[in-house]
């Protein structure tokens, strides 16, 4: 009997081709079957009707622990009857539609347990489109070489959202580098953009980089009972983009950690550059400061009281004024 209060779906397949009467309380007739193949998914199940199902299946109840749990990391476990693992597809929108201070990056924990002729995958987010992973399903097809081939088209798809979570990613880093030296005026909330996108690529990359064991482990311990060696190309080729997009990963976290070492550096360029002005500027008017200060002593002094001592007076103050400007501009002080 189906459980309640959770969403259920599901597809079943005979000799790899799809079939229309799926019925969720035939689960252990399915397994039984010979040639058939089925898939579940289960959104948000409470502890109950998961341990039900479990209870059902013969799945491990620390798997079954797991799978409901608030937080869950990346990883695969291998248990005698079938595998256990959990994994994170992503969701990254444009930078600029979040805005500065949002975060633009989104994480969807998708648990599965694979059985020798059934795959059972539980979400605890409805945000999330699993319609995409039965197209690619469809695309691929396959489905005669077993379960092997619904793990694939599974992870193929989380994997994919990677790789267009970590282009954006790229791309908002690069549209930053852009302005990194433009005019200070034109450079709003940049400091503030580059640590959005390092806390979304420091997320990213906690879910990315375990992926390789995870696929590691799948491929090396697949519950078919012949393994189907068709498939050993495609998770090898898996196993290859979950290496890129974890060096992809690794290139845009220096690149994020450049950004920001960069612009750190370029202000206190601006800085310095902006102190050596108003120094060049302070010594100047230090010049006819110190002088007209001299000449305002209640004191006699060489030409106190004549016209002469005044035009002196006056033309010492041009004169060293000049002299500094010039020889401060030609340093580049001003």
């Amino acid at each position: 009997m189906a459980p309640t209060g959770c969403s259920i779906r599901g597809r079943v397949w005979r000799a790899g081709q799809p079939q229309d009467d799926f019925d969720f309380d035939r689960i252990s007739d399915y397994l039984l079957e010979d040639g058939a193949l089925f898939w579940v998914d289960m959104y948000d199940p409470d502890h109950d009707a998961l341990s039900a199902l479990a209870g059902e299946l013969g799945l491990n109840i620390w798997a079954v622990e797991d799978a409901v749990a608030p937080s869950e990391r990346v990883k695969a476990t291998v248990y005698g009857s079938h595998t256990f693992f959990t994994v994170y597809a992503v969701d990254v929108v444009n930078a600029d539609a979040a805005g500065d201070a949002q975060s633009t990056l989104t994480k969807h924990r998708i648990s599965a347990f694979v059985l020798p002729h059934g795959l059972v995958t539980v979400r605890l987010r409805p945000d999330w489109d699993i319609d995409q992973v039965s197209q690619r399903w469809d695309e691929l097809g396959g489905q005669q070489y077993g379960v092997g081939a619904l793990v694939h088209g599974l992870l193929d798809v989380v994997v994919d959202g990677h790789f267009d979570a970590i282009q954006i990613l790229d791309d908002s880093i690069e549209a930053i580098e852009d302005e990194l030296f433009d005019p200070p005026s034109q450079k709003a909330g940049i400091q503030r953009r580059t640590f959005t996108l390092r806390k979304d690529l420091v997320a990213l990359r906690r879910v990315v980089l375990p992926m390789r064991e995870v696929v590691n482990a799948i491929q090396h311990h697949r519950l078919d009972s012949n393994k189907a060696p068709e498939l050993d190309p495609l998770y090898v080729d898996l196993y290859d983009h979950v290496l890129r997009v974890s060096e992809w990963t690794e290139s845009v976290r220096d690149m994020v950690t450049t950004v920001f070492e960069t612009n750190l550096s370029l202000q206190d360029a601006r800085l310095n550059t902006v102190m050596k002005k108003l120094t060049g500027w302070a010594a100047i008017i230090a010049v006819p400061t110190a002088i007209t200060g001299f000449y305002g002593q209640n004191v006699p002094y060489p030409g106190f009281g004549a016209t002469w001592g005044f035009v002196v007076s006056s033309a010492l103050m041009v004169v060293i004024v000049v002299v500094l400007y010039v020889s401060f501009r030609r340093r580049d002080w001003l």
